[in-house]
């Protein structure tokens, strides 16, 4: 991990309480992530963060990990922030480990909602070549089907990901909507040099359910 991290921007025009809840409300959150099926908070720690288990169910398989996470809501600047920790133990994961976090910044009535994660291979690196792009892509789709709901109410389930393929549907979610490097930045760079400091004082993912 180090300078191939993954980056996503987009802007949200709507108001931060509804882009905290339809990002922080696990069960919300799965509706529009393409990269989970299901979180289920455990137990919280002794600072505050949360405990968690995720699946992501594919035709093929159901690979589960463990993660944890903490949140900030009163920031001196306005932002806000939400740090994560995650792990799996499953070798058919192209995902090992990982941590990262989103930004919410308020931008006039809008939110500039950006996510900045690294992640060790599970595949190794020949095949994360491969992996690591269709994760970043997978992000930014997730990120402009977020957007869509929370500006239109579209329900996630509208467009499900075979909506890729509707081309006569000029309004379905689009990868391409989002910024993937930073303003002056580079698409392949260290993306946690940004985060919150609460992504350091985490704990490791496993833990007592």
């Amino acid at each position: 991990m180090g300078n191939r991290g993954i980056y996503v921007e987009t802007t949200i025009a709507a108001p931060m309480e509804r882009v905290w809840a339809l990002t922080q409300v696990p069960d919300e959150h799965v509706r529009w992530d393409l990269r989970f099926t299901r979180i289920i908070p455990t137990t919280p720690t002794a600072s505050g963060a949360t405990r968690f288990t995720y699946t992501r169910r594919t035709p093929l398989r159901t690979v589960a990990g463990d993660g944890v996470s903490i949140g900030e809501t009163t920031r001196p600047d306005g932002t806000r922030t939400s740090a994560l920790r995650f792990s799996t133990d499953d070798r058919l994961s192209p995902i090992r480990s990982g941590r990262g976090y989103w930004r919410y910044v308020p931008d006039g009535g809008a939110v500039r909602f950006v996510t900045g994660y690294d992640y060790a291979p599970g595949w190794g690196p020949v095949l994360d070549r491969i992996a690591r792009p269709a994760l970043g892509w997978a992000t930014a789709w997730s990120f402009d089907r977020l957007r869509i709901w929370a500006e239109r109410d579209e329900p996630p389930e509208r467009w499900p990901l075979r909506s890729v393929a509707w081309f006569w549907r000029p309004e379905r979610p689009r990868a391409s909507r989002c910024r993937r490097a930073p303003a002056h930045g580079r698409r392949r760079d260290d993306h946690l040099r940004d985060a919150p400091a609460t992504l350091a004082t985490l704990p490791a993912p496993e833990g007592p359910r």
